[in-house]
Formats: C-alpha cells, sequence, structure tokens
C-alpha cells in the first residue's frame, strides 16, 4: 500500500483549518512520573467535537464535487465520526443523514442533533456500528447518496493524518514511541502515513480494546477477519471489522499492536480526571492504558499519547469506576 504524499497531507490541513482547530501536545507530569519516562498528552478532545474525527469528515465532504453533495450524504458511526459529520454538513450547508446504533451513549446523540442543526436527520439501528453501518449502505445505495466511511477511506485517512503533521511540527524532540487507538483503524492509519515517512525511528503502536481486536487478529491471520462477539463498552473504538485500507497499512508499516482490558481503561479515565483535569472517553484514555505493558521499554524516553475523544457521559461514571476497581483489584500486584 502506497503512502499518501506528505503534501498532500500538508494541503489538507490548509483546507480544513476553517473547522479543525490546532490542539494543544504537552507533558504529563504525572504520568511521566509514574512511569519514568517523558509522557506527552496530544489533545484532540480541544476539537469542537471533542475528537479528531471532525479532521477525516471534513476532509473528506470538502473533497466531494457539487454533483456528489447535491445527491445528498449519509454516514454510519459510533458517535464521534457523526459529529464531525453532523458539523460538516452544517457548516457546508448540505443535508446529511446519521445512522448509529442504540448503544450509542445520549451525550453523542445529543451532540450530532446540536451540531448538525437542522441539516441532519438521525436514523438509530442495532446495538453496534456495524449493525448502523450495514442499514446505512443500504439507505445509501437505495437513495443514490454518497457515503462518508468513517475510516475506510483515502480521503478519510488523509484528513486524519494532519493530526501527526501538526503534532511532529509542535515538539523540537524525537518522539521515541507512539501510541494510537485502533477502532477501524483510520487514526492510526493516518499516524503510519506520516511516521514512517517523517519520523522513522519512531516506534509506532497500535493499541486495541480487548473486547474487540479486530485488527490483532487479522493481522495475525494475514487476512481480514470479522468478530463474532463484541464487547461495546469503549464504543468509539468497537468494530466487528477493520476496513480494506486501513488494514494493508497497519499490516505492512506497523510495529506492534498492544491489547489493553476495559477495566485498565477506566483505570486511566480516572486517573486523567484526578491528576490532569482531562475528561478522556474510554476510547480517549486507550493510549495511556497501554503504557503499563511497554514500562521497561519506555523508560527515558519520549513518548507520545493521543487524547483522541472526550465525549464522556457522566452517566456512565459508575460503571466506569466498577470496571476500575474490579481491574485494580485484580492488579493491583503487579502495578508499580
Amino acid at each position: 500500500m502506497q503512502l499518501i504524499e506528505i503534501n498532500k497531507i500538508a494541503a489538507a490541513s490548509q483546507k480544513i483549518s476553517s473547522l479543525v482547530r490546532e490542539t494543544e501536545c504537552h507533558k504529563s507530569n504525572y504520568f511521566s512520573k509514574l512511569f519514568d519516562t517523558n509522557v506527552f498528552l496530544k489533545r484532540e478532545d480541544q476539537q469542537i467535537v471533542k475528537s479528531f474525527k471532525i479532521r477525516g469528515a471534513y476532509n473528506k465532504i470538502l473533497s466531494l464535487n457539487k454533483f456528489e453533495l447535491n445527491r445528498g450524504l449519509v454516514c454510519a458511526s459510533a458517535g464521534n465520526h457523526a459529529q464531525g459529520f453532523a458539523l460538516s454538513c452544517s457548516y457546508l450547508q448540505n443535508k446529511g443523514t446519521v445512522f448509529i446504533p442504540r448503544s450509542v451513549p445520549q451525550l453523542k446523540v445529543d451532540r450530532i442533533k446540536y451540531f448538525g442543526k437542522s441539516f441532519i436527520e438521525i436514523n438509530m439501528h442495532g446495538l453496534n456500528f456495524y449493525d448502523a453501518y450495514d442499514q446505512a449502505r443500504i439507505y445509501t445505495k437505495k437513495n443514490d447518496m454518497v457515503f462518508i466511511h468513517p475510516f475506510d477511506d483515502i480521503k478519510v485517512i488523509e484528513g486524519q493524518a494532519t493530526l501527526f503533521l501538526e503534532m511532529i511540527n509542535q515538539v523540537d524532540f524525537e518522539i521515541d514511541y507512539l501510541f494510537v487507538p485502533i477502532g477501524g483503524g483510520g487514526l492510526l492509519s493516518g499516524a503510519i502515513n506520516i511516521f514512517k515517512q517523517i519520523s522513522k525511528s519512531t516506534k509506532v503502536v497500535g493499541v486495541q480494546v480487548k473486547g474487540a481486536p479486530a485488527m490483532k487478529n487479522s493481522i495475525e491471520s494475514n487476512k481480514i477477519i470479522s468478530l463474532k462477539n463484541l464487547d461495546n463498552f469503549v464504543d468509539g473504538a468497537v468494530v466487528r471489522k477493520v476496513g480494506k485500507i486501513t488494514y494493508e497499512f497497519c499490516k505492512n508499516y506497523l510495529d506492534e499492536i498492544v491489547v489493553v482490558d476495559e477495566g485498565e481503561i477506566c483505570h486511566n479515565i480516572l486517573a486523567l480526571a484526578d491528576n490532569e483535569n482531562i475528561t478522556a472517553e474510554p476510547a480517549g484514555a486507550m493510549s495511556i492504558a497501554a503504557l503499563r505493558k511497554f514500562k521497561h521499554k519506555i523508560k527515558n524516553k519520549n513518548v507520545m499519547c493521543l487524547i483522541c475523544g472526550g465525549n464522556n457521559d457522566p452517566k456512565r461514571y459508575p460503571e466506569i469506576k466498577k470496571r476500575s476497581e474490579k481491574w485494580f483489584s485484580q492488579m493491583k500486584n503487579t502495578i508499580n
């Protein structure tokens, strides 16, 4: 799979700047001390939609011609892509239809409505992302509309890659380790397209949730695997099947992949809130949750973690605390 040209990613950065913020990249004193290393946080929770997804959605929509836009746009999402899609549609005054599963937290549903205004119609279908995705594809074909994929599209990946170009331009040191959450693989593919051209010595580590290790299983099987059983708790990173494009990028260029437990993710959601005053959704804490398993490798290194999303519904905190406590009670003898 050929990497996207850097000049195209740089051009995308300029194009999407009307809606996409340059987010902070700062050192975490708490996690740096905890792991005896230099941990930096890239804060995509600071976007208008509180996630990186606006980058890919907006870049893709901007690539469409007037005829395509007039046909109407459709997306399927676990919540964050839909928010980026909705904001893009309302800003450009294009009609769009969103398909989301019924498991999407109410906070995300409310924000899709808020950003989309009168330009967005919401359809809730099924229990997980691919239930909504399948219905969205049927609807798109039936109505001859244009589908905006949440991850398996070169223009979407190009948009996500702008995050990492921005990141590299914000620091004056070499990044030794980069930890990137994996759902469908669009964000990680964006990272690969920058770091495997500009900073080849950086170890790019994909982080997958235990309840949906679709990319890990696919790479190990040397083919795309469709999962049968899913734990939807980390809603922003749970897919039954990764994309064809994203699979090729990850199979050919990814350095390592690690699976993290939902309970450890919850533990780090609370740690981010208590020690960094950061509200991270479960997917937004995945990078931090991977550090414990790499504590010996990352010692005295420059480590970059992504807070990729901050759309955490307060109603979820009792379950987050419960999962954290259960995990911590099981692991307390191994945590330093």
